[in-house]
């Protein structure tokens, strides 16, 4: 059965309703998307907010990894998203280098993604060295959610994808970053591949709510990958991932099948073709000869 509000009364999800959700122990949804499609079916479903995520750079354009993507990238599909989805609260992620280089480019950066990708808010990776950035574009009227753990853009730096904040030390860093974020203004926090128990234990420690994935279930809310999420992504499946469907192979299916029926010349039947009365063909007939 379906827990979705009806359309009359469900209203827009802002970052007031996260917080709200966290105060009364309620969890948070959120879910990637990145083409106007997938957004309609996500607000649809009531999930709480989309996250336009630089993901798309490896499950639509083909990347190994998030450091490609670029900021004109990032708007085209932000754009596509905003086109579909009426309610969610919607998150542009800043790609790579649209941030790291100054205060004053990651302000204009994340301004764009409002103005020109009608984004409610930005995401961006990293903790204490990004305060000052954090600080500015909260100040400049812009909401920003923080990524702490498993943050992509820093692969090469954190020698691969692989959970973060196992030892002691690692994860009082960590945690430290998450109070940093919070002060500076970040109206929630993303915890990647993280051990449960730390994940928990930031949640507990912050009032701003906790997204994860890959940190288990002390978090205020949970997101997937879409594409992972519906087993449409057949190349890497991350652990933490629950594959509710497997379109992948439903796909291929279909594709095979219209294959055969093609070669076979048993499609396009009668029912899918149009076809000129026969006075009309007759006439055209009688013209050529």
């Amino acid at each position: 059965m379906s827990t979705q509000e009806p359309a009359a009364t469900r209203r827009q999800v802002t970052i007031r309703t996260l917080r709200q959700k966290k105060e009364k122990g309620q969890s948070i949804t959120m879910l990637t998307a990145y083409d106007y499609l997938t957004a309609r079916a996500v607000d649809q479903a009531g999930i709480d907010a989309i996250l336009v995520g630089d993901s798309l750079g490896m499950v639509m354009l083909g990347y190994e990894n998030t450091l490609p993507v670029t900021m004109d990238d990032m708007l085209h599909h932000c754009r596509a998203v905003a086109r579909g989805a009426q309610y969610a609260l919607l998150v542009g992620d800043m790609p790579f280098m649209s941030y790291q280089v100054s205060v004053e480019q990651a302000v204009g950066n994340a301004g764009r993604f409002l103005q020109e990708a009608g984004m409610d808010a930005i995401k961006l990776e990293g903790g204490r060295e990004r305060a000052d950035a954090v600080r500015a574009i909260v100040a400049a009227g812009i909401p920003v959610m923080g990524h702490l753990g498993l943050t992509p853009q820093s692969v090469h730096q954190l020698g691969g994808f692989s959970p973060q904040g196992r030892q002691a030390a690692a994860a009082r860093h960590l945690l430290e970053d998450a109070r940093i974020l919070e002060q500076a203004g970040c109206f929630s926090l993303v915890l990647e591949s993280v051990p449960a128990q730390l994940a928990e234990l930031v949640s507990r420690r912050l009032a701003m709510p906790t997204i994860g994935i890959g940190a288990g279930l002390g978090c205020d809310g949970q997101v997937l990958v879409t594409h992972d999420l519906l087993g449409l992504y057949d190349r890497f499946t991350p652990k933490f991932v629950k594959q509710y469907a497997r379109l992948h192979d439903e796909i291929l299916r279909a594709f095979a099948a219209f294959q055969e029926d093609v070669a076979a010349r048993a499609f396009p039947a009668p029912e899918h073709t149009v076809l000129m009365a026969d006075a009309e063909w007759q006439a055209l007939l009688q013209e050529l000869e």
